[in-house]
């Protein structure tokens, strides 16, 4: 098929007072008024349906070459703080929002948020009928765009359609080599309570060794609290120096792009540690690789999940959890061999949301049990990694 030519494309006029546009790859112009740092960046144009917890949202490392639509239209009410971000980085590459940005309105706020976007280097875009383009990414797959804040109003349309057609996308990229700790380091700060902020771990009971590879602070936190001294290590660390450090259990941490690029360095790790039969805990694309190292396959998403209000049932029980998630990538239920059980589904599409091994103290669930931001009712999934560490001590 012959592809047009970005300079045979016809754009829209730049309105008055336009200051920012979003370019997709088919050359569709999405106007507005330029928010956080000026600049281009190019990514994946996925959605959220979050309400609360954007700061913790942009913040996450899981969101690496992507740009965030927000549906809910107000963003940046609440302002921001030094202690809701989940990472030093921002790794998201931009945001896209319906509405203006406003005065913050809440107690625990320290800055406006378009000053934090602009200190964190991220490019944003308002007045865009995010609706509109919700369903479109909803029917038609996430697309490829570029995001440009240009506060003097210069826009290279055809030169900005470029960037986003030729972008390669999410398959077979490994961003967790971009977003994980380039040296181990130990982690004792536990969960925030009103009046006292972050608590400290010292006295744990169990040593967690954690791969990062795009691990949020907040998980972190909740295996402090659960009673673990936690050791971070990167994304490339081998089986047998995960295990010189004498681990009661192994977590594999969240983290951005396609497991399976990931999955080069990081499967011989975990198939390293199954066999030490040390208790494993995965999540999100710690989840997937989990799956690719027991010999099963993962494929990338039409528009993936991303929000706080994934309903996921709990095949044992029968329970349903409310969930946040923010992943492409799924496993393929049809492809796990025989001694690895879904446990989870999603009451959306059906798609895999845990796993677990017969007779080994392994498991996994594709959300964010964390709860940063999101529903707090996975939780428990920390203390059911504390008992398989009990029980083989």
């Amino acid at each position: 098929m012959n592809q047009e030519s970005p300079q045979a494309h016809t754009f829209s006029p730049r309105p008055p007072g336009a200051t920012a546009a979003v370019v997709l790859a088919d050359g569709t112009v999405m106007w507005g008024r330029g928010v956080g740092a000026p600049g281009a960046a190019v990514g994946e144009v996925v959605f959220n349906t979050s309400m609360t917890g954007y700061q913790e949202t942009l913040t996450d490392p899981s969101y690496a070459g992507q740009i965030i639509t927000f549906t809910f239209p107000h963003i940046g009410n609440v302002g921001a703080n030094g202690e809701d971000v989940e990472c030093i980085s921002p790794a998201a590459r931009g945001l896209i929002l319906r509405a203006d940005i406003t005065e913050p309105s809440n107690w625990r706020s320290t800055r406006h948020l378009d000053a934090w976007l602009t200190s964190s280097g991220i490019p944003g875009i308002s007045g865009v009928d995010t609706r509109a383009l919700t369903r479109r990414i909803r029917e038609s797959g996430a697309p490829n765009g570029t995001i440009v804040h240009a506060p003097n109003g210069e826009f290279d349309l055809p030169a900005l359609r470029a960037m986003a057609a030729n972008w390669p996308g999410l398959i077979d990229m490994d961003l967790a080599k971009e977003v994980t700790c380039r040296q181990t380091y130990t982690w004792e700060e536990s969960l925030w309570t009103r009046g006292q902020g972050y608590g400290h771990q010292t006295r744990p009971d169990f040593h967690v060794v954690a791969v990062d590879y795009g691990a949020k602070r907040n998980i972190l936190r909740c295996l402090a609290a659960a009673g673990c001294r936690v050791t971070v290590v990167p994304a490339d660390t081998s089986a047998e120096d995960m295990l010189a450090h004498k681990p009661d259990g192994v977590f594999l941490s969240n983290g951005p792009g396609d497991p399976a690029a990931t999955g080069v360095y990081a499967v011989p790790m975990i198939q390293g540690v199954l066999a030490s039969n040390v208790p494993l805990f995965g999540i999100c694309l710690g989840h997937q690789m989990l799956a690719l190292a027991l010999g099963g396959k993962t494929c990338k998403m039409d528009t993936g999940h991303r929000g706080a209000n994934h309903p996921v049932k709990d095949l044992a029980t029968g329970r349903v959890e409310i969930t946040s998630q923010n992943h492409g990538f799924a496993v393929i239920a049809e492809s796990l061999p025989q001694g690895v059980q879904v446990t989870h589904k999603s009451l959306f599409d059906g798609s895999v949301e845990g796993l677990a091994v017969d007779g080994k103290p392994v498991f996994s669930v594709q959300y964010h049990p964390e709860a940063s931001p999101g529903p707090q009712d996975s939780h428990h999934l920390f203390a059911r990694f504390v008992a398989l560490m009990q029980e083989r001590a």
